[in-house]
């Protein structure tokens, strides 16, 4: 009744004073029969003789057509009233389409169809039979209503929400659960059965709700606890008391466009471990120039695209004047409390062109009902389009040349200088190369064993092969938890031990089994012999060189250049990395990928730190592309805080 007022936030509750104040007045003389008459009166004739007032009244049909008036009275009223509630259900579409025929009105706006809908209801309750039951279900059904409006009161009380400001003067939450309480109490008083039939019939229409109703405007009472509760245990979240126990990869991952990422999206949406997951993208521009912020008609995009890849990711996006810049933003302020990122995500730069795998559902849609395939009659401004991203590198429909003339908006010397401030940062940093064509359904196929080749070793230094440093941790670290999976479960790890003539081979696999056996982590463990491509490596040539030279000072020079240099640049890229020949390069290159053994879904690389000398940063990237080509996805992967203790 309430949808035909104008104002009913005002007129209900004067009115429901003004019947208050009315009743109080003119019900006395019904207030002393109700007092008088059990008082003077057989009980008897009180349980036996509804109808005892016509024997005592002035005249005898007052009593019927009183009786009558009220009862029709009060029948229409409670016709018309849910008739209104379940066309209000039905405009609202909270159950679906089982509704649609209640939305019909008439040309005044009246919904007959409802109406009619109600009575039809009415009817089937009458066939119970027994107005006792009837009355019984009814009451039960009206106390559930005042405690769900109490339960809501509370809940909204429990939020803080500022914009609720009850105008009732004594109410707490303390009468919201009195009010429920009672509500509760009386029902099961009534009857027990009812009322538990009642509460399951309501926690149905709560789940049907739920599952079947669109979203709405109004607001989410949900959302406000939620919100209030993760607020309060974020505080709790206390960062210095972290332990490697309880490490977890927390995911910064930069997009740079969507369309060309759904694969890597996917893929660290399963490396993340119920840590925290961010889409992080850059978008080049200068506040000052524009006229408004350009990034909030975007986020509704990258909200439709995290639900529609079914990822569990948070969105955050900035607008800088370089990719450098607005990296660094990203890494300074993503997350809140304890919860921030600790590995920074990038694809790997070079110039393969991208592919756009990114399916509109809104277009795929329309494509599917129209039998004969033609769009051509297809109205796009009734079903918009639900991604709004630019076109992909290298397409047909897209006129900008990037910040360099070829698309890209950052150059090699920018990309490794991202690289280089996120480990100054303490950031662990992941490169994924040729996730283009990844897909995540094909390699999980059960048709065919699945392999996840790890690698934990700086290939660009055979001098430090070494297994047991913070970088090859964290490669078998997340290679563990890709495992830990449900869907990569059934994928096999296999760890591969580089080995030089002359060196126990036996001994270093015991070593590392025993070492994966301490560290709980299931994997096969393969030697393999590089002495051919360590050979071409130049510190080895250089050492058949000064073997080969018999002036002494020209050795002892040569010596005490390479311990300056060894000194300089200790577990890391080295300081000459121009001495590294692209023939050794392609050699390791060619030892991964090995067609004697069978292709893996994923490798797993150890990425050593970019140099200190920033004019070698293009070298850099190029040997890097060098040693990850054609090896199908890979993750070329640095870590520069602890994750793994032996400890329980």
């Amino acid at each position: 009744m309430e949808a035909s007022l104008l104002f009913p936030r005002l007129v209900v509750p004067h009115g429901i004073d003004s019947e208050l104040r009315i009743r109080a007045t003119s019900d006395r003389p019904s207030f002393r029969s109700y007092v008088f008459i059990p008082l003077f009166t057989n009980r008897v004739l009180l349980q036996r003789d509804y109808s005892f007032l016509r024997d005592i009244n002035i005249w005898n049909p007052f009593v019927t057509v009183g009786v009558y008036s009220s009862t029709l009275s009060a029948a229409m009223s409670n016709l018309i009233g849910a008739s209104r509630i379940l066309y209000a259900l039905a405009r609202d579409d909270l159950f679906g389409k089982v509704l649609s025929p209640a939305k019909k009105t008439s040309h005044s706006g009246n919904p007959w169809v409802s109406v009619i809908i109600s009575w039809f209801l009415v009817q089937l309750v009458l066939f119970s039979g027994k107005l006792n039951t009837i009355a019984s279900i009814v009451t039960i059904f009206f106390l559930l209503v005042y405690a769900a409006v109490d339960l809501a009161c509370l809940a909204l009380e429990w939020a803080s929400a500022p914009n609720f400001r009850p105008t009732f003067r004594y109410f707490t939450w303390h009468t919201c659960v009195l009010g429920i309480i009672g509500c509760a109490v009386m029902m099961f008083l009534i009857n027990a059965i009812y009322a538990s039939a009642s509460i399951a019939f309501m926690l149905l229409l709560l789940l049907l709700i739920h599952y079947l109703s669109p979203t709405s405007s109004w607001g989410y009472i949900s959302q406000a606890l939620i919100f209030h509760q993760v607020r309060k245990y974020l505080l709790m979240l206390d960062v210095r008391k972290d332990h490697v126990k309880f490490w977890r990869p927390q995911v910064l991952l930069m997009v740079s466009n969507p369309r060309s990422s759904v694969g890597l999206i996917k893929f660290i949406n399963d490396i993340k471990k119920s840590g925290l997951y961010v889409l992080g993208h850059v978008q080049l521009g200068d506040l000052d120039t524009l006229p408004s912020d350009p990034l909030q008609s975007q986020y509704d995009s990258w909200l439709s695209l995290v639900d529609h890849l079914n990822i569990k990711s948070f969105v955050n996006l900035t607008l800088a004047d370089s990719v450098r810049h607005g990296v660094q933003h990203l890494l300074f302020i993503s997350g809140l409390g304890g919860m921030r990122p600790n590995t920074l995500v990038l694809g790997f730069y070079d110039d393969s062109l991208p592919k756009d795998t990114l399916i509109d559902p809104s277009l795929s849609i329309c494509s599917t009902s129209d039998p004969s395939g033609s769009l051509q009659d297809f109205d796009h401004d009734q079903v918009p389009p639900l991604f709004h991203f630019s076109s992909v590198r290298g397409s047909v429909d897209r006129q900008d040349g990037g910040e360099i003339g070829d698309g890209k908006v950052l150059g090699p010397q920018e990309y490794v200088a991202i690289i280089a401030d996120a480990m100054k940062m303490l950031k662990n940093v992941v490169l994924a190369r040729n996730f283009n064509d990844f897909d995540r359904s094909v390699v999980l196929s059960p048709s065919s064993p699945v392999y996840v080749d790890v690698w934990p070793v700086n290939l660009l230094r055979p001098d430090s092969s070494s297994y047991v440093d913070t970088c090859s941790f964290f490669l078998l670290q997340l290679a563990c938890i890709l495992n830990m999976v449900r869907s990569w479960r059934k994928a096999r790890l296999r760890l591969f031990l580089c080995v030089e003539e002359g060196r126990s081979v036996r001994g270093s696999e015991e070593k590392l089994g025993q070492l994966l056996k301490e560290l709980r982590i299931k994997a096969q463990v393969f030697s393999v012999p590089w002495d051919q491509q360590v050979a071409l490596h130049w510190q080895r040539q250089g050492e058949r060189k000064q073997q080969s030279d018999t002036n002494s000072e020209d050795k002892e020079k040569i010596e005490e250049e390479e311990e300056e240099e060894e000194d300089d640049y200790v577990n890391s890229f080295p300081s000459n990395a121009t001495r590294l020949s692209d023939d050794y390069l392609s050699a390791v290159n060619k030892l991964i990928l090995d067609p004697a053994r069978p292709p893996p879904a994923v490798r797993f690389l150890y990425l050593p730190r970019p140099p200190a000398d920033t004019r070698r940063y293009t070298t850099y990237l190029h040997q890097l592309e060098l040693l990850t080509q054609d090896l199908g996805p890979t993750l070329l992967i640095h870590g520069v805080t602890p994750v793994i203790t032996t400890d329980l």
